[in-house]
């Protein structure tokens, strides 16, 4: 399926820098409740994120990351996710994260 640019840019990803990773105890599927600074234009919003293969909290905090802001809030294992971090699948179908490859200022738009 192809789609046109106006439908490509209606998606806004940012780059966010992780505040505050743990475990999500009440997911079905293991995950961790991420908080997520996008900058002063967006601000903080939570995230649950499945990456307890590949990650561990400690070691999310600080770190840049990608996000789409513009989701509407849903409901995961009894907590309200406010962006979408974004990864791709392993070999194994684990998460990895999408993350720029040099440090850049929090909250850039992707174009």
């Amino acid at each position: 399926m192809t789609i046109e640019y106006d439908d490509f840019a209606k998606v806004d990803v940012r780059v966010g820098r992780v505040l505050r990773a743990e475990v999500n105890d009440k997911a079905r599927v293991p995950a961790y409740v991420l908080e997520v600074d996008f900058g002063p234009e967006i601000g903080v919003l939570a995230s649950s994120a499945q990456l307890t293969v590949h990650y561990r909290p400690e070691n999310l905090i600080g770190r840049l990351v990608l996000g789409v802001v513009n989701f509407p809030p849903k409901r995961i294992g009894g907590f309200k996710s406010e962006c979408l971090v974004l990864g791709v699948p392993d070999a194994e179908g684990a998460v990895v994260l999408l993350a720029p490859e040099r440090n850049v200022p929090i909250g850039g738009k992707m174009f």
